[in-house]
């Protein structure tokens, strides 16, 4: 017993020793990194794009309520921070050009236009962006096209071939296992549900993806071709053929300027830098570009403040954080910049499929009590669908990309039923009541008739619910939304055409029209939201051996793709309610 007293002694002495370490290492961390800038530019320099680590708009900024110390940090490695820094870099005269060097981008291809819109603007001001990889996906390609010069390895590869979206369907696997979904829905076109019902996709569902599909590779190859000079027919036919699929092929047709390696491509930007070969070539990430513009380039003597709220994730419960819509944060978020009189007006950024029905009312309707304070304007991002669009639809004005995936007027029910499952392996339930209706839905028997048609009914005021929610918004009749709605999803560029939109643009437009509405010009942007955690959410997400996140674990066992796919299967099961959104995902590469 007493060695066992020594171990345990030992163990807990251990662990209260890494603690201390650890609250000290991190004290001194805040102490530190709360002192001047120390990012330092250097004369010529080439700011290096790397967009691996660029996931979201926004950032983010926790709020720890235990821990006051580490509050007030905010993170400058959004979208948003990356495109300002680049606005802002235009007339640094210490920065020469950009390099977007083997970029892997996770961005979606609504933000990818508008990076490369700032990089189009960024060359207009007469410096370069110039571009190396080992091999360009066709999504990378698309950003990466609007470079001076583009640079392919000899043994790499470059993928131009059009998009595709690949759907799976359940229905013969759940009449053959006998696990079922219940379905619940109005709306033709609500994709989100097909899958379980039919086992081949509708000539609805293809129609809508068609010419989503369709619209999408227009604005694509319409850039390309004008960044290239080629031909939008040439451009097609090399899609069609792969005829780009080799760097000797890819310079053949003129979609890369040189085939060569990195240290080529190095030695030729010191060139342009006229530096000697072995001269070292001064060089700044972007993420510190980015956190040295946005902590030393704020407007104080502008009191006048544009408040850009981000709405970027599934929609869902509880407090929410950079890649959920939670309706905490939200609407705190909405009430306080309504409240504060500096704010002139809001600009809400979503990039959202939507997800929970009763929390975009929730959203809408703290939307609908600022709008009578002051003006709202709406930026959409990759996808403001379904409950995404329905947080939007009562702003006074609403931009989006081309490229982004809107509309989807629609709602689901979905609801597990192993009633077939549970008799084929022996499982019997019973059930005792004191009322009809008292038991509601079990999943182990039969959805019967009468609880289908409350479903039902529950579905259809929703949906006319949000109809009607987008008919007054955009001042049009609940027939004209019903027509365009039924859960069908558009381009930016077609919403726009059937009043979805009102402008197409991107946020920095979005903030001009908001300052405008809000008559100011002289402003500066607060950014929300402040996302309100406990110390324990920080020590969960930590790499430390006694403080890894449940998900760092889970990834670097199954791989960051697989666990996507288990994210995507973990939101099916937790939806809870009726659900306002996209019927599925388009990873676009």
């Amino acid at each position: 017993m007493k060695f066992l007293g020594n171990v345990l002694a030992t163990i807990v002495g251990l662990f209260v020793f890494i603690m201390i370490c650890f609250f000290g290492l991190l004290l001194i961390g805040v102490l530190f990194s709360s002192g001047e800038d120390k990012v330092q530019i250097k004369k010529n320099s080439v700011i290096e794009l790397d967009l691996s680590k660029i996931n979201y708009d926004y950032a983010g900024k926790t709020i720890y309520k235990d821990m006051e110390i580490l509050n007030g940090r905010d993170q400058h490695n959004g979208l948003s921070d990356v495109i300002k820094a680049i606005e802002y870099s235009k007339t640094d005269d210490d920065i020469k050009g950009i390099s977007i060097l083997n970029d892997n981008s996770n961005l979606g291809m609504a933000q990818s236009k508008a990076l490369r819109d700032e990089l189009e603007s960024f060359k207009k001001s007469g410096k370069f962006v110039f571009s190396y990889a080992d091999a360009y996906s066709q999504k990378d390609y698309y950003l990466n096209s609007v470079a001076n010069a583009i640079y392919l390895k000899p043994i790499g590869e470059l993928e131009f071939k059009g998009l595709a979206a690949e759907i799976m369907f359940f229905k013969d696997f759940e009449e053959k296992s006998g696990l079922k979904m219940e379905i619940i829905r109005h709306g033709k076109y609500k994709s989100a549900v097909e899958p379980f019902l039919e086992n081949k996709m509708s000539d609805a569902n293809r129609e809508q993806t068609t010419e989503l599909l369709n619209s999408i590779w227009s604005t694509v190859v319409s850039e390309v071709s004008k960044s290239r000079k080629i031909s939008v027919e040439r451009l097609n036919q090399i899609a069609d053929g792969l005829l780009a699929r080799t760097p000797e092929m890819a310079k053949a047709e003129k979609l890369i300027d040189k085939i060569a390696y990195e240290d080529v491509y190095r030695d030729d930007i010191k060139k342009i830098l006229k530096i000697d070969k072995d001269d070292k070539l001064e060089s700044v990430k972007i993420e510190d570009y980015a956190e040295k513009v946005a902590t030393s380039n704020i407007n104080f003597d502008a009191s006048d403040k544009i408040a850009v709220i981000y709405a970027q994730g599934e929609i869902g419960n509880g407090e929410g954080d950079v890649n959920v819509i939670g309706e905490g944060s939200m609407r705190r978020s909405l009430q306080e910049a309504r409240k504060d009189k500096d704010v002139k007006a809001i600009v809400l950024r979503v990039d959202s499929p939507g997800g929970n029905a009763l929390t975009s009312e929730l959203i809408w309707r703290e939307i609908e009590l600022t709008k009578k304070v002051k003006p709202v304007v709406v930026s959409m991002g990759n996808y403001a669908a379904s409950g995404g669009y329905y947080i939007a639809c009562n702003a006074n004005k609403i931009y989006a990309e081309n490229n982004t995936i809107t509309g989807s007027i629609g709602v689901f029910g979905m609801l597990p039923n192993f009633a077939v499952a549970a008799t084929k392996l022996g499982l019997n339930t019973e059930q005792i009541k004191t009322h009809q209706n008292a038991a509601a839905y079990s999943p182990f028997k039969p959805l019967d008739d009468k609880y289908r048609a409350f479903a039902q009914e529950g579905v259809e005021k929703i949906y006319n619910t949000f109809v009607s929610r987008v008919a007054v918004g955009r001042k049009m009749t609940f027939e004209q939304v019903d027509a365009i709605g039924q859960g069908r999803v558009w381009s930016g560029q077609d919403a726009l055409k059937i009043g979805l939109v009102d402008k197409i643009g991107g946020m920095y437009d979005a903030i001009s029209e908001a300052a405008q509405m809000g008559k100011t010009k002289n402003f500066r942007v607060k950014n929300y939201p402040e996302y309100e955690k406990d110390f324990g959410d920080l020590l969960g997400s930590l790499g430390l051996p006694f403080a890894k996140s449940k998900t760092n674990i889970i990834i670097e066992e199954i791989g960051a793709e697989n666990y996507k796919i288990l994210q995507h299967i973990k939101q099916l099961t937790n939806q809870k309610g009726v659900q306002a959104r996209i019927g599925y995902e388009i990873n676009i590469k």
